[in-house]
């Protein structure tokens, strides 16, 4: 029986967090997974403002305790002093894989010129039970979304070689990439 993949979602803004603004991003995120994938999946959402320590202590905390097998964050990317996820992740993270970062600026700028101002990174927490794939997004959820259908297809493949859950997605929306065994 197959359990279910544990997937954190984690939205950092000031606003948000204070209760000053409606949080879009982290439903979007939801959304997105819930259309996407078609495997079993936990979710574990919050919503956390733009400090470092706390942004690092939370990813630590979905991967180590919680056991995410994937964390998607959304805000804080862009160049503002406020903006540190990517920094909190790189911190966190055992390996950067600038793969998903460079790919998703690239879509984005077909898009928005203001694309290259963005800073989102994807990096990889080991533990002796399996690795995390964390994701950072920008908070738009237009720009989470093409974001996301960016790079999707690799993510279930991602996760079977660092030991993580086994995500199945819609192929109507994306064929995850998985190679052909011999």
């Amino acid at each position: 029986m197959n359990s279910a993949t544990k997937i954190g979602v984690v939205t950092v803004s000031d606003r948000a967090s204070r209760g000053e603004y409606v949080d879009r991003g982290g439903p979007a995120v939801v959304e997105y997974l819930k259309a996407t994938v078609t495997s079993k999946i936990e979710l574990i959402s919050s919503v956390i403002p733009d400090e470092r320590g706390l942004i690092e202590a939370t990813l630590i905390e979905l991967s180590d305790v919680e056991k995410c097998d994937l964390i998607v964050t959304t805000g804080g990317t862009g160049p503002a002093i406020r903006d540190v996820t990517p920094e909190a992740t790189e911190t966190v993270c055992d390996k950067m894989m600038p793969g998903f970062g460079e790919l998703m600026r690239q879509v984005s700028l077909t898009k928005v010129p203001t694309a290259i101002l963005s800073r989102q990174v994807a990096g990889i927490r080991s533990s002796e039970t399996g690795g995390t794939l964390m994701i950072n997004l920008p908070g738009s959820p237009k720009a989470i979304a093409e974001c996301l259908d960016a790079v999707f297809a690799a993510v279930p493949y991602c996760l079977d070689l660092i030991g993580g859950g086994f995500l199945e997605t819609d192929p109507a929306r994306i064929i995850a990439f998985r190679p052909k065994k011999k």
